[in-house]
């Protein structure tokens, strides 16, 4: 018995293709269907009831394209939106965040350690990530900090770079984030610079793991359609991307993010 109807997956610009691209290498029998909002990117500054009205408004759409499952590859709108949208699908559709499966993986791999978590100012403002790691273990030690120049920064193609690794080093070095055993990419554009991020700790001679929320997320799903039954035997149809406006940062930072040229297709849901 299989499924092939599409995956949704939505983010608040570009960086959800990270999550998009580690489900198409986990799970190449998976078509796509990827929104991203432009118009209204960074979410990471945005009140929580206008995260929660786009979000809203997004798994419409890809409820109407007939997706088997939503994924909110967005940190920002997962901890503003994911409960509210649980609870208005209900058992409809399957809903996945990008919070849930990494603090599981944490309370699974890190107990007693000393956690750090990096991500835009929306997701540090709503303490999601202590809150939950802590109520899976409270022996982990979690610390936060925003990071709101990062997002934009990939978002505009500057990465591998000495202004990069410059913005980078300047966070990383915050006195909270000292001997932290681990580092949470609390935001799926951060997957872009974990080679920084990574020669940074490298760069200090300290052993730092770093926690690919992407990575995690897909094998998240590919666990979640396996035991709901709702994996997909072939690939139906090719991926579609969808934007609501258009950006040049988008276009030419598709590949890097995808893995592959990607065709724009422009929606706009809030005429």
């Amino acid at each position: 018995m299989s499924d092939n109807r599409p995956i949704g997956i939505f983010d608040s610009g570009i960086g959800g293709l990270t999550v998009a691209r580690a489900i198409k290498q986990l799970l190449p029998e998976e078509q796509l269907i990827y929104f991203g909002d432009t118009a209204h990117f960074p979410y990471g500054d945005k009140e929580k009831k206008s995260i929660q009205n786009y979000s809203k408004r997004i798994s419409k759409f890809l409820i109407q394209q007939n997706c088997k499952a939503i994924v909110i590859a967005c940190n920002t709108a997962s901890a503003a939106s994911a409960s509210m949208l649980r609870k208005e699908l209900g058992e409809q559709i399957p809903l996945i965040d990008v919070i849930s499966p990494v603090v599981q993986f944490i309370k699974e791999n890190f107990k007693t350690k000393k956690i750090g978590v990096i991500a835009t100012k929306g997701t540090t403002h709503s303490r999601v990530y202590p809150k939950l790691i802590h109520q899976a273990d409270d022996s982990i030690e979690v610390h936060t900090s925003a990071t709101p120049l990062l997002a934009p920064m990939i978002e505009e193609g500057f990465f591998n770079n000495q202004i990069s690794r410059s913005i980078i080093a300047s966070y990383l070095a915050k006195n909270n984030l000292r001997g932290i055993d681990a580092l949470v990419l609390g935001c799926t554009h951060y997957p872009i610079i974990a080679g920084e991020i990574e020669e940074y700790y490298q760069s200090l001679k300290q052993k730092t793991a770093i926690i690919n929320s992407a990575q995690v997320v897909a094998e998240h799903i590919q666990t979640e359609l396996t035991r709901r039954k709702l994996l997909s035997d072939h690939l139906t149809s090719d991926h579609q991307f969808y934007i609501s406006d258009w950006t040049n940062s988008f276009e030419k930072s598709s590949e890097i993010f995808f893995g592959r040229a990607i065709k724009l297709q422009k929606k706009g849901l809030w005429k």
